[in-house]
């Protein structure tokens, strides 16, 4: 089985842009005391966890991404758990229900306006789930275009499975932080993925270790291919 990363196909016409924004999020978090690192991370979406049933001042909260003291971001995280999918990173910056704002320009059938979010028209995604794509979930969006027929875009919340290979990973890395955990480890150059590590039963995915990385299988790509989907392109990578 070959695995594919997913990027915004970068021909001219493909003008469409969103200007929106998840409504809740976990903050950043203050910068640790002894590596001073802090804030929050990218690509962490889960836009069909509706959080609208919490105490308002817990939603207030939820709505200001500035950072907060590591105590209160882990009270914040319980309390969105419940609610969120059982394989959810749920770690500072991460973000909850549909985006809202406004949109414009040409739109594909697919579409990534950044490398961690992928968005589909909705008869686009209904088309792959009827063919057997496994790992869609669409969720509708609260986003005003500015002509006669808008697009019904759909963004697609994925399941986060798969580590990278340690063979594209630091021969000696830095040991983690004694307080905070963090392992300051970043995305290889060249990243590998660790076959044993990735689902049997999705054929598109976020790659838990990155999730910057959106990853699909040879079923995928030959299906939107045969589908003539249009919008995204296909990388090759490799897997040990």
């Amino acid at each position: 089985m070959k695995f594919y990363g997913l990027q915004q196909d970068p021909s001219p016409h493909y003008t469409g842009k969103l200007n929106a924004d998840h409504p809740w999020g976990l903050p950043g978090v203050e910068p640790c005391p002894t590596c001073r690192t802090g804030g929050g991370l990218i690509g962490l979406d889960h836009p069909c966890v509706d959080l609208s049933g919490l105490p308002p001042q817990e939603l207030k909260k939820l709505s200001d991404p500035w950072p907060v003291p590591r105590e209160e971001f882990a009270r914040l995280r319980e309390l969105v758990r419940p609610l969120a999918p059982p394989d959810a990173v749920l770690e500072p910056g991460a973000t909850f229900g549909p985006l809202a704002g406004s949109g414009s320009g040409h739109f594909g059938q697919l579409f990534m306006q950044y490398p961690w979010a992928l968005h589909a028209r909705r008869e686009a995604l209904a088309r792959l789930q009827e063919a057997g794509i496994r790992g869609l979930q669409g969720c509708p969006i609260n986003v005003r275009f500015r002509v006669k027929r808008p697009p019904e875009l759909l963004e697609v919340q994925l399941q986060h499975h798969g580590q990278l290979h340690p063979d594209c990973k630091p021969a000696a890395p830095k040991p983690p932080c004694p307080t905070c955990g963090n392992d300051f480890l970043k995305l290889p150059e060249h990243p590998i993925l660790a076959i044993e590590s990735l689902p049997g039963a999705l054929d598109v995915f976020r790659l838990a270790e990155w999730a910057l990385l959106i990853i699909a299988t040879e079923r995928f790509v030959e299906t939107v291919q045969r589908l003539q989907l249009d919008g995204v392109i296909f990388q090759e990578m490799e897997v040990r």
